[in-house]
């Protein structure tokens, strides 16, 4: 456990160097929010749409805006390009397991995304524009929800990128995966404003859990357990999912090594 924790705050200070970047990624964080709400706003302003009033549309743009950076809507390839180079071997050969030590070091990038690029846009859209804070039983369910909206982007990409082991190349995978994730986490528009059907069906996805789940819960009125429990369900899902495929991954690579 202290190699993970140690995997964590590595993360964390991996990610602290590139200030500028981060900085840069912030600032477009809240242009392209205003852009969104500029356009959610004309929407509702003649009523309020599947619940959604300006502040609750508010509250969902700049909530989305700080979410984007924190779970990596858009996925990320550092896994794969290792794959395809075959550094990975080196990964697999250290005295841990690979998934969780590259969750830990996910957890560690996002804690200091939350401060860096969730924090600043929400602070920014509740001082300029209407927002709507949670009530006070609903904060700790959304730091739960936080958390498992976290693991299951993670377990997403963990297993985007683990397809590199039969692809050699998943670049169109990849592009293919941030295109259609905007839309089906809820990004795009709030799923609330989907027909019933594509609503229904999409919650049947792991998608929702990654950025929809926690707007959700934050504007609630009282914690949704079921929103947790269908987070839960994912994180847990998703995670298994990338053990199993990297255990077949790592048989592959045994056989084709010998």
């Amino acid at each position: 456990m202290r190699a993970y924790a140690l995997l964590a705050l590595a993360g964390f200070r991996r990610y602290s160097t590139y200030r500028q970047a981060m900085f840069a990624g912030m600032a477009t964080n809240v242009v392209f929010g205003m852009l969104r709400l500029a356009v959610l706003a004309a929407a509702v302003s003649s009523g309020p749409i599947a619940g959604y009033d300006l502040a609750a549309a508010s509250t969902y743009t700049w909530l989305g805006q700080g979410l984007m950076a924190f779970v990596v809507l858009g996925g990320d390839g550092q896994l794969s390009e290792r794959i395809r180079t075959g550094d990975v071997v080196v990964d697999l050969y250290r005295p841990w397991h690979l998934q969780p030590a590259l969750f830990a070091e996910d957890v560690g990038r996002g804690a200091y995304a939350l401060v860096v690029r969730f924090a600043p846009p929400v602070a920014f859209g509740a001082l300029l524009f209407p927002f709507r804070w949670p009530e006070p039983a609903v904060v700790p369910a959304f730091a739960v929800s936080l958390v498992l909206a976290l693991t299951t982007s993670f377990g997403l990409r963990f297993l985007l990128n683990a397809t590199t082991f039969w692809l050699l190349d998943n670049r169109g995978l990849h592009g293919l995966y941030t295109l259609s994730t905007w839309l089906l986490c809820g990004l795009a528009v709030p799923l609330a404003f989907f027909p019933d059907w594509a609503r229904t069906a999409l919650w049947f996805t792991p998608f929702p859990a990654v950025l929809q789940a926690p707007i959700d819960v934050f504007l609630s009125a009282a914690p949704l357990w079921t929103t947790l429990a269908h987070q839960a369900f994912w994180a847990v899902t998703v995670m298994a999912a990338g053990h199993l495929v990297l255990q077949r991954a790592v048989r592959r690579v045994v056989v084709q090594g010998g």
